[in-house]
């Protein structure tokens, strides 16, 4: 175990903890809070109807595409100089959106915000890896820290819903000014820089194919979700992006100094535990699209009515992510709390499958949403932890940035997927028939049901692939024995 007194942090891990929370609660609530916001700005903006995913999708291209490299970065040049630059330069970039009079400007700031959460991400988890080294405290940190990774997005669409209906949907960019400027400053004085002392070459090959692969994927993806999964752009980008990320495997196995040592993934727990965040990913972030447009749209929830709605299952991530870290993963390791939080979640979506145009929240929703908070709480918390463990100090952030860019990739995935088969559902449903508000509200629900069963499927299929993948064995006390030489600034 690394000695706690050659640990720079750890006199103050637990108010590092608080600034790393804040900061990864910024990056998530980002990816929803402008959701519910979006009406008002394409009114205010005048932008057309085809224009409000690029809005969404701008952040998340330039968000997965260049977290490998923000990891890497971090590792060579410092993670508290990575993770004060891009909490800075998330502000810079929420502000200028928040000024935006055109939709290009503000498409540009969506971008720019992606970019520096690149930077930003994984740089606060693997501060947070190598801050907690005790296996104890880690535990409980991990709990805290993946119940914010999740529960951010149901605050996004809370606070999205407070800002719009009150303020204004500026308000939405804004209000990471009053999170990032602070933490910035609290970082500042926290935290030490540690840069390797003898920097090794960035590896550009691996650099560009990693980052335009996972570009291509992303944006084949986003583009699936508005078109369709046959168009000759969809295909293309998947096709280049699967080409550019089997190159990119090749030249990591080749490279003296490679983006993503491969030794980070081959390990099957950890391995298994970065395939478990993409599924969850997945499946977690289509039910956020679709119960949105449920609650709002068929039972005619408001916008803050929405986020107040999510709350419970926000709780109950906390609840049992924290649980796991603190009492359960020492003791049964991360197989069975995986693979029992992906059946949890998995019955939970399949309750949400009962619901109807005229439903009652408290009976068919509110179940289904505690039975997701209880599993995803299981799953993330168990597999943050796993897939940060026991890596090699220098390789904290690009293994941090693997956790980050499998959710980003597999949220990217989930949405579109389930996106085209409730679209298909809903196509079907209105075969022949002449549609009026009662037809079209009974095929929309159809639309949302089909994505709970689908996305119910992916989470059983997570259960199964991922207790043949991962061990049983708790590694808690494996952490490095010892740290490379560091600079320390």
């Amino acid at each position: 175990m690394t000695d706690r007194h050659a640990n720079p942090h750890h006199a103050k891990r637990w108010l590092i903890l608080l600034v790393i929370g804040i900061a990864q609660l910024m990056v998530v609530l980002d990816a929803t809070i402008v959701n519910i916001a979006l009406p008002s700005a394409q009114s205010a903006l005048e932008f057309g109807d085809d224009g409000r995913q690029w809005i969404i999708t701008a952040y998340a291209l330039a968000f997965g595409s260049l977290l490998l490299l923000g990891g890497r970065i971090g590792d060579l040049f410092g993670r508290k100089l990575t993770f004060v630059v891009g909490l800075l330069g998330f502000a810079g970039a929420s502000a200028l959106g928040g000024v935006a009079e055109s939709f290009g400007v503000l498409v540009g700031a969506r971008a720019l915000q992606g970019v520096f959460a690149a930077l930003l991400a994984p740089a606060a988890l693997s501060l947070l890896t190598t801050t907690f080294t005790e296996p104890e405290e880690r535990a409980k940190a991990f709990g805290i820290f993946s119940a914010v990774a999740v529960g951010g997005a149901a605050v996004g669409l809370l606070l999205g819903g407070i800002l719009t209906e009150y303020l204004s949907w500026r308000w939405c960019l804004y209000v990471n000014l009053a999170i990032a400027i602070p933490a910035a400053l609290a970082a500042m004085a926290l935290l030490h820089n540690e840069v390797p002392a003898v920097k090794p070459r960035l590896d550009i090959p691996g650099t560009v194919t990693g980052s335009t692969g996972l570009f291509a994927v992303v944006y084949g993806l986003a583009n699936a979700e508005t078109h369709s999964w046959g168009n000759a752009v969809t295909v293309g980008m998947l096709v280049a992006g699967a080409l550019l990320l089997i190159a990119f495997v090749a030249i990591q196995r080749r490279s003296p100094n490679p983006l993503l040592p491969l030794r980070v993934v081959v390990d099957r727990d950890r391995g298994g535990s970065f395939l478990a965040m993409g599924l969850a990913g997945a499946g977690l972030f289509g039910v956020f699209l679709f119960l949105t447009f449920y609650l709002q749209q068929t039972l005619g929830f408001s916008p803050v009515t929405t986020g107040l709605a999510f709350l419970p299952m926000t709780f109950t991530i906390i609840v049992s992510a924290v649980g796991a870290s603190t009492r359960l993963l020492p003791r049964f390791g991360p197989r069975p709390l995986i693979g029992t939080g992906m059946l949890v979640a998995s019955a939970g979506l399949l309750t949400l499958t009962g619901v109807g145009v005229d439903t009652a929240y408290a009976t068919h929703v509110l179940p289904g949403l505690l039975l997701m908070g209880a599993g995803v709480g299981l799953v993330f918390s168990a597999a943050m932890a796993t897939a940060t463990l026991g890596v090699e100090p220098a390789d904290a952030g690009v293994a941090s940035a693997m956790v980050n860019t499998m959710q980003q990739v597999g949220g990217s995935i989930g949405t579109a997927l389930l996106s085209s088969l409730a679209a298909t559902a809903v196509t079907a449903d209105l075969a022949g028939r002449a549609a009026d508000p009662t037809l079209l509200a009974h095929a929309a629900v159809h639309g949302y049901t089909t994505a709970f069963w689908w996305a119910a499927a992916i989470f059983a299929g997570g259960a199964v692939l991922s207790t043949a993948l991962l061990t049983s064995r708790s590694r808690l006390a494996a952490v490095p024995t010892g740290e490379p030489a560091l600079a320390h600034s």
